[in-house]
């Protein structure tokens, strides 16, 4: 499953570390991470993928990984895109510290809904409640210019693909 190639799809559906296990994960997480820096530049949201990318464990991470940054105001709609486009990736997101929000546990999936083309809403009374303003496409692509022009000289982010 291929991430979505739409600016307008991505905002409208609104991490840190992508894990891969063996090369076709590889492969697809490289995909997932090009995806990420190509919204980034087109102003979806704020994320920066570090340039590095670890084919094997290293530090705590048990098997490959890279490490995503978003700011607070961008991790609701990172979070979003990366559970709704992960496909058989696992996402592991944790503050930089070694806190924990407790142990792991096995889910039972059977009790969800496989993903459905509209998503319910949990509290329909309550709608939008964001005082932010609505951006337009055009805004947020001037925003994603203006990000990739400030992330330029950090030698620590990936750079978005010029496609």
């Amino acid at each position: 499953m291929s991430p979505p190639a739409d600016l307008k799809e991505v905002v409208d559906s609104e991490i840190r570390h992508i894990l891969s296990r063996n090369a076709d994960e590889h492969q697809a997480a490289l995909e997932l991470r090009d995806a990420v820096l190509r919204w980034r530049r087109d102003g979806a949201f704020i994320a920066v993928p570090l340039f590095r990318v670890n084919t094997d464990p290293t530090g705590l991470h048990p098997v490959g990984s890279y490490e995503n940054w978003c700011p607070s105001e961008s991790f609701a709609s990172v979070y979003s895109y990366l559970c709704l486009n992960r496909g058989n990736l696992s996402v592991l997101v944790h503050p930089l510290t070694r806190e924990e929000m407790g142990p792991s546990f096995p889910l039972d999936l059977t009790t969800l809904r496989v993903l459905a083309d509209e998503i319910p809403l949990q509290c329909p009374s309550l709608s939008y409640s964001s005082d932010a303003p609505i951006l337009s496409l055009e805004d947020r692509r001037k925003i994603g210019v203006n990000i990739e022009r400030i992330l330029k000289g950090e030698k620590e982010a990936a750079k978005a693909p010029s496609d």
